[in-house]
């Protein structure tokens, strides 16, 4: 309900008459797209349709569409608020055309179509990690290795996308106990990127455990980078991935150290996975992170898929749990560089390069549109093809919903230009989706029908129940709160934004 001229609107009326949002006679300005979100009790945030932000006292949104602010009287709030493409003295600002291309700027991971290919190499592993998103099977069964035929269609397939920049990822499973393929998939790729003039990166994933010599000389040789997963302390780590001589940190704590020696500091990364556990201990992971030598963190939650949902005691929580436990590790991140000692949480700074900087980023979960299918696709050892990783830890529970077919049968246009692909391009633009589409944080968020699915049991999703957009949103406001109660913070999160994530 709104009140104009001392008379009350309608509760009917579903929008105001244009004569509300257009310059009148008294006060010449016209309002541009801008929403706006409370950050605390004294401060809301203003944002507009490239994601520029103003933060602001509370009732500054009401002013300004109510015309009661002034040239005169607010100038330097009316004169960043004109800059920033939040009001006009024009119907059409006259600088229209360069905030088109801002716009086209935060959109350019559209571009050159998908990058990332993932190749499910092998479901063997020798880890039993209670949150195991797939079915892993022991070592002896060579049957879950990837074939070479699906290698060699799943390199011809990557070799059609029209990015000159692909990235090879190799995951299982434990990779390394199906290094052949992976050698035989190299091979075969620095061939067929030479013929192409494609650039090509490559991604090892493995726990590190079955680490040689002559895999990390390999690796060195061939310029492959290295993830691996990390979750904190022994006493975190070795239970969540559970190995029967109990060793799994010792590991990889020793992989990480050898990977960072043979082939750089910036060649290996390693991530975390929060489990129930986990939550108790948010300054001890941050410190382990810290004490290896490692200058960043992913703090994530467990995922709802695959294994991770059999066992709710190791693995479910709540999200008000999570966001705690992220706060207070966070925190210590911060402390750790206001002592002159850089360390960067990358969920963090993957939000606040969409928030401080005006490019886009290729993080898939905050795309928009999803970057499933435009950014990722994933070979699955059976040659089944799916529309993100994700997608193939639902299959592992016999929900196909995802899959874009099969290696055996279809060709690029048949997997990337199929009936499911346009389905579920139906889901994946949060600009159009309810909900997403007034919220102030649109811009610095993402679309993920995968996640939707699993957990509502539809692609679009019902955002004031979505764990995603709980997440995601109290995330982004407490940024915004710790950059406008400290600058020093501010300057610690815009250097994150400048040193790659």
């Amino acid at each position: 309900m709104v009140k104009l001229n001392n008379e009350i609107e309608p509760r009917t009326r579903k929008f105001l008459q244009y004569d509300f949002f257009a310059a009148n006679s008294t006060n010449q300005y016209y309002l541009l797209p801008f929403r706006f979100h409370r950050i605390n009790e004294k401060k809301e945030v203003l944002v507009n349709e490239i994601g520029d932000f103003l933060i602001v006292p509370i009732g500054t949104a009401k002013k300004i569409i109510t015309r009661e602010l002034t040239e005169s009287t607010n100038g330097d709030l009316y004169a960043d608020l004109v800059a920033n493409f939040f009001i006009s003295h024009e119907r059409i600002p006259p600088l229209l055309d360069v905030l088109a291309a801002r716009y086209r700027t935060k959109k350019s991971f559209l571009d050159y179509f998908t990058s990332l290919h993932i190749f499910v190499i092998s479901l063997r592993c020798e880890h039993t990690c209670h949150y195991c998103q797939v079915s892993r099977v022991s070592q002896d069964k060579n049957s879950f290795d990837m074939k070479q035929k699906h290698i060699d269609k799943g390199i011809k397939l990557m070799m059609k996308s029209p990015n000159p920049n692909v990235t090879m990822e190799f995951q299982g499973g434990e990779a390394l106990l199906a290094f052949a393929s992976v050698r035989y998939a190299v091979e075969k790729t620095k061939v067929e990127a030479t013929k192409r003039g494609k650039n090509v990166t490559y991604v090892l994933c493995t726990n590190l455990a079955p680490l040689t010599d002559e895999i990390l000389a390999y690796c060195r040789e061939n310029n492959i980078l290295i993830s691996t997963s990390l979750d904190g302390p022994a006493f975190i780590h070795n239970q969540n991935r559970h190995r029967l001589q109990n060793n799994s940190h010792e590991l990889t704590v020793s992989g990480i150290k050898k990977s960072r020696e043979a082939l750089g500091t910036d060649r290996v990364s390693a991530l975390l996975t929060t489990t129930t556990l986990s939550l108790d201990y948010p300054y001890e992971i941050v410190d382990e992170y810290f004490n290896l030598g490692l200058r960043n963190i992913f703090l994530r939650p467990i995922s709802p898929y695959g294994f991770a949902t059999r066992n709710e005691e190791k693995n479910k929580y709540h999200m008000l749990r999570f966001l705690e436990f992220y706060k207070k590790a966070l925190g210590r991140i911060i402390d750790y560089n206001l002592s002159g000692q850089p360390f960067r949480e990358d969920y963090a700074s993957i939000i606040l390069k969409k928030v401080l900087t005006p490019f886009p980023v290729g993080y898939v979960d905050l795309q928009s549109p999803s970057g499933m299918i435009n950014n990722v696709i994933v070979f699955n050892y059976d040659g089944k093809v799916y529309a993100t990783d994700e997608s193939r830890m639902l299959a592992e529970m016999n929900d196909f919903t995802f899959q874009l077919g099969d290696l055996e049968t279809d060709n690029y246009e048949q997997i990337f230009y199929g009936e499911k692909a346009f389905q579920l391009s139906e889901a994946w633009t949060n600009e159009s989706l309810p909900g997403c589409s007034e919220c102030a944080f649109q811009s610095y968020c993402g679309a993920d029908p995968v996640f939707n699915h699993a957990t509502q049991g539809d692609i679009f999703g019902f955002r004031p129940t979505s764990l995603f957009c709980q997440k995601n949103m109290e995330i982004i406001r407490y940024l915004f709160e710790l950059m406008d109660s400290d600058k020093r913070v501010e300057t610690v999160f815009r250097n994150w934004t400048s040193s790659g994530n």
